[in-house]
């Protein structure tokens, strides 16, 4: 079932994630969204350690570690 994120352009939050930019927020949100269509489901733990991964706050062995660790719960 398909279900709504919360897209705040004037904060420039996703789920309550803050982005640095707008195209970075729009772009984030539209793959997300299409990729529920296919059954993701998206958390704000999720978003924030893509984003992590993608501004090289962490290397590529622990974001698929904590992902892994996120979907072992």
């Amino acid at each position: 079932m398909y279900r709504t994120i919360t897209i705040d352009r004037e904060n420039l939050t996703l789920m309550g994630v803050q982005f640095q930019d707008l195209k970075t927020l729009e772009s984030t949100a539209n793959a997300i969204g299409s990729n529920m269509f296919e059954g993701f489901e998206p958390t704000a733990e999720l978003i924030q350690l893509y984003l992590d991964w993608k501004a090289n706050l962490i290397s590529e062995t622990d974001f698929l570690g904590k992902l892994y660790a996120i979907y072992e719960k």
